[in-house]
């Protein structure tokens, strides 16, 4: 939705027409494949074909077209003639939007929006918040789930809520794919949400905010209650990176990447 949001105000400021380019071929080593396209309007864009010089030349034809030039392909090696060392082939294609075609192009971002994987946060506290606000950034759809009403009315905008006094009972809507992840105010519900998950078998990440010692407790308790213990392994505890800093904003941001290459790693695997 964040993505949608974005390109309504560029439409809004840019006004129609404006020019789509796509990158429709990506030989050798590119720095976007055959997915990237952006909008180009007469001063300003949206979305990104990798950056560089290929994409300031990608803007100047867009331009020239807007001015009245000729709609053609453009074949570009990424080499040294335009500056760019990647040593591969890019074909883009330009297409101008009228007015009347802009519906396409909101098509166009609902559907990647929709096939974003999940993202779901048990917890909506400053570590929530601020991993919302970077999920947020991310092509992924996160969802706060709150036991505490006041706790889920600050969740950034963009984050879908659920307000619920049993947060477990949520594990099993989720869709397959998805990563969760457990920062909740209390151990005791951490435990219901995290045992949940691990329930699962068909789910990109399951972490839970905490140290060390905490995860041995976890793991204690678990197989105590008769969890499997071989399924002990799929859990990641501590979440985030082990650095000094632990403002929440610089946690959110390890455990940001941590999630995109675990919903990477599972949609490699689960095609």
């Amino acid at each position: 939705m964040a993505r949608l949001a974005a390109y309504l105000d560029f439409a809004a400021r840019a006004g129609t027409p404006y020019v789509l380019v796509r990158v429709v071929e990506a030989k050798g080593s590119t720095p976007r494949d055959t997915d990237a396209w952006m909008l180009v309007s007469a001063g300003d864009s949206f979305g990104t074909i990798g950056g560089g010089r290929l994409e300031l030349e990608a803007i100047d034809q867009a331009r020239k077209i807007l001015a009245g030039g000729t709609v053609t392909p453009m074949a570009l090696p990424l080499g040294p003639a335009i500056g760019q060392c990647c040593g591969g082939h890019v074909t883009l294609s330009f297409d101008i939007i009228p007015a009347s075609r802009s519906g396409e192009i909101e098509a166009l971002v609902e559907a990647e929006d929709a096939g974003n994987p999940e993202v779901w946060l048990f917890g909506g506290g400053h570590v929530g918040r601020a991993l919302a606000s970077a999920l947020l950034l991310l092509p992924v759809k996160p969802h706060v789930v709150e036991s505490r009403a006041d706790e889920l009315d600050r969740t950034p905008h963009g984050a879908k809520r659920h307000l619920t006094a049993l947060p477990e009972s949520l594990v099993g809507t989720i869709a397959p794919g998805s990563a969760i992840i457990v920062l909740t105010h209390d151990h005791a519900l951490d435990f219901l949400i995290v045992s949940a998950a691990l329930a699962r078998n068909d789910l990109a990440q399951v972490g839970m905010i905490g140290s060390d010692t905490k995860r041995v407790t976890f793991e204690h308790q678990y197989v105590r209650e008769g969890g499997e213990k071989a399924r002990l392994s799929r859990l990641v505890c501590p979440i985030g990176r082990k650095i000094a800093d632990k403002r929440p904003e610089v946690i959110a941001a390890t455990v940001a990447a941590d999630i995109i290459a675990a919903l990477a790693d599972w949609q490699e695997t689960n095609p």
